[in-house]
């Protein structure tokens, strides 16, 4: 969700910079929500456990596609089944580019020795430069952020009127070695249930709920948003937010392509990597102890952890957190 959430400010950019440009975007059906400030964007749901399942699922889809009639394919994914589709696409005399994820550079600079530690090209700016090389100009400097939504009557009814300063926390990721220790989020949740804020908690699944609903119970101002909300909904409410605080995960991306003040916890992931949320300054990024652990980043997804470094958000106070998010608030 988070690499689909990050080509929304690059697709909002090309909009305006292109107004006569007509973008149709692929992706799976439950992400559409995300497009929907997108004034000259159609979506396609790409049906991929159902009817667009498999080569010959894909073919169908290129078929469907193919009415739309595109004069050029921008592949963000460079995944197998993209790489098929576009094929099929370049087959048949469109034009085509497709992202350079950079693996080499990401190698060097998770790798033990030898590391080349240094900032790599945002994910954005690679995704902006597969239309520059389908020759569209796409500056992404100037972003302009969707105005906040109105609340509808069913999120209200959740919520409560805006009475003061909310707080949204997202506390979960893919990946265990990205998430800060829940004792420690409880120790920052606690802390900011004293003031006069609502902490809103985000999060999806059954056993995510579970933990979330545990939270509520036993901190004041606390509310449980997982499993109440639909995906549309739960942008809705992000937008009114007054800050986010996530791990490098989709929730990030889902503030942060909003303009919401989004303060992201890192573990063995590092933004250098070009995973940053979308325009938000590198202060807003809360690192582990990098002279203890000096081999972060040693992942670029988190789904390998190196030895010794499963303990690393650890060496994040609670304080720490606490503080960075008054300093938003303020």
């Amino acid at each position: 969700m988070g690499d689909v959430a990050m080509a929304v400010p690059v697709l909002s950019a090309l909009e305006k910079q292109h107004p006569t440009l007509k973008i149709s975007v692929l992706s799976k059906p439950f992400l559409k929500p995300l497009f929907v400030d997108l004034k000259n964007v159609t979506f396609f749901a790409a049906e991929v456990d159902g009817k667009h399942k498999g080569f010959f699922g894909i073919y169908k889809l290129f078929t469907e596609l193919k009415s739309l009639n595109i004069d050029a394919v921008a592949d963000l994914h460079n995944v197998l089944r993209s790489k098929i589709l576009r094929t099929f696409f370049k087959l048949s005399s469109a034009k085509v580019s497709f992202i350079d994820k950079g693996r080499s550079e990401k190698h060097a600079l998770t790798q033990a020795k030898n590391k080349v530690f240094k900032q790599l090209k945002s994910t954005h700016e690679r995704y902006a430069d597969v239309f520059r090389n389908l020759g569209f100009k796409l500056d992404l400097s100037a972003p302009e952020f969707p105005p906040k939504k109105e609340l509808s009557s069913e999120i209200l009814k959740i919520t409560g009127i805006k009475n003061t300063k909310w707080i949204g926390i997202a506390p979960f990721a893919q990946y265990g070695s990205k998430m800060y220790p829940i004792d420690l989020m409880e120790e920052v949740i606690a802390e900011l249930s004293k003031q006069p804020v609502k902490i809103m908690l985000f999060g999806g699944g059954q056993r995510e709920i579970e933990l979330l609903e545990s939270l509520e119970n036993k901190f004041a101002n606390t509310l449980n948003i997982a499993g109440k909300l639909n995906l549309s909904q739960e942008l809705k409410l992000i937008s009114n937010l007054d800050v986010m605080i996530s791990m490098d995960s989709g929730n990030a991306h889902f503030a942060a392509m909003m303009g919401i003040n989004t303060i992201t916890i890192w573990g063995i992931t590092h933004p250098f990597a070009g995973f940053a949320p979308f325009k938000q300054p590198f202060e807003n990024a809360i690192l582990p102890d990098l002279d203890k652990y000096p081999n972060i980043p040693c992942s670029i997804y988190g789904n390998k952890i190196c030895e010794g470094y499963e303990d690393v958000m650890r060496s994040i106070s609670p304080k720490t957190v606490i503080d960075k998010i008054s300093e938003a608030l303020n």
